[in-house]
């Protein structure tokens, strides 16, 4: 049998059963040799932008009859490549129903503006049909669009409203400029005239297809993720650094909302409340940065002093929630990467005593403690001042005490490390 490769069936029925059982396992063996083709990767649509959506404050709301027969047009900088496209409209927050009766992408001529280049702009479908009515409370994805898409283009996302919206679905921290004009305008390479507002109004993300392997990230923080002090149109909070370096491999998605608690409603859903949308919603999600608990902390005494008992009950509470956080993204298949809350002592808006920055640390020593999470972010040690651990050190400090300047955010995305979040 030397120098045969394996004997057909039909051969082996003439052999003594010692000869066809070495006729056998020579067959396994020449198979389990061979070299396997990979099958080709699925396609899968993947999360490229998103953001997260709240019932806006009254400073944060467009007057009435602002959304009455309306075109918003909205810019937004996806972190993913794509050769198609489809988008999430949401009014999580309308009390009936919304009707929206044309939508279009294309890309966007400049950051700001609001000019379209002409040969980009596609029509948006949902079910085929150029209208759609979102529920209360609910979102609705478009239909897929062919359109090449770099990681990092400006994309221009419009739609027009026939009616005002019974109540405003919104991200108020935009850091980028939205266009409102009145008419139908949604195909328009132009809107001169248009009202500029630093704020997205019912749009929630944009999803690409894409033929690699998920891997997307998603950051739940307050307003130092949503990008307090950030100029608009600058693309430079943290989560922008750390979707530069990326490059385009993987989807940075920006899941901060400024004053967002872990465990109370406020400006906006907790981050408890908001989990299942923000980010088990979206889709090829592999990785969560939590970055949360300043104003959980800042609150309990803003106003008035609290008890001992308040300040553990507040500590417990949050260590719980991160665990039950912990506990629901493994059941997703994703890890948990946890920043350190920073130091606030300065801070003139919640002026912290002694009890809350025992409660800081008492709650950053829960993250540290080796199994509490897949990975610790210590931007506590990396930028306090040495000298004056309790605060933020100068070079990083906005000048109020509590959010980071410009080099601070920087900073922060650029220590984060990347093979933590390619596992």
């Amino acid at each position: 049998m030397e120098g045969r490769g394996p004997l057909p069936v039909a051969d082996r029925r003439h052999l003594c059963p010692p000869q066809r059982a070495a006729a056998l396992a020579l067959t396994v063996a020449l198979l389990a040799a061979a070299p396997a083709v990979a099958a080709p990767r699925a396609c899968t649509w993947q999360a490229a932008w998103s953001s997260s959506q709240l019932s806006p404050a009254t400073d944060a709301q467009l007057e009435p009859g602002a959304l009455r027969d309306a075109t918003l047009r909205q810019i937004v900088r996806p972190s993913l490549a794509g050769q198609r496209v489809r988008v999430r409209f949401s009014n999580a927050f309308g009390r009936a129903p919304l009707a929206i009766d044309a939508a279009t992408v294309a890309l966007a001529a400049a950051p700001v503006g609001g000019a379209l280049r002409p040969a980009s702009v596609r029509p948006l479908r949902f079910a085929g049909r150029a209208a759609v009515t979102v529920p209360a409370g609910a979102e609705w994805v478009s239909d897929a669009v062919d359109m090449p898409l770099q990681a990092f283009d400006d994309l221009a996302v419009s739609l027009h409203l026939p009616v005002e919206p019974d109540g405003q679905t919104a991200h108020p921290g935009s850091r980028a400029t939205s266009y409102l004009t009145h008419g139908d305008r949604a195909a328009a390479v132009e809107l001169p005239g248009a009202r500029a507002v630093d704020r997205w109004y019912l749009l929630a993300g944009v999803e690409v297809e894409r033929c690699a392997a998920p891997g997307g990230v998603v950051a739940l923080g307050d307003s130092i993720t949503d990008g307090y002090g950030v100029k608009s149109n600058s693309y430079t909070r943290w989560t922008d650094v750390l979707a530069r370096r990326l490059g385009g491999r993987a989807a940075v998605l920006n899941a901060g909302i400024g004053g967002n608690r872990v465990l109370l409603d406020g400006v906006g859903p907790s981050a408890l409340a908001r989990l299942d949308r923000d980010v088990f919603g979206q889709a090829g999600v592999r990785h969560l940065i939590l970055f949360e608990g300043v104003n959980d902390i800042g609150v309990l005494t803003r106003d008035a002093p609290a008890s001992p008992d308040q300040h553990r009950a507040l500590v417990e509470g949050v260590t719980g929630a991160f665990a039950q956080i912990v506990a629901r993204a493994h059941a997703h298949g994703i890890m948990v990467h946890a920043a350190t809350i920073l130091p606030f002592a300065g801070s003139a808006y919640y002026h912290p005593g002694a009890e809350s920055e025992a409660d800081r640390q008492a709650i950053n020593a829960w993250l540290r403690v080796p199994g509490h999470v897949d990975g610790v972010i210590d931007l506590d040690k990396l930028l306090r001042d040495p000298a004056r651990p309790t605060y933020l050190a100068t070079r990083y400090d906005s000048g109020d005490g509590l959010h980071p300047n410009a080099a601070g955010y920087r900073l922060i995305g650029q220590s984060i490390p990347l093979a933590s979040l390619r596992r």
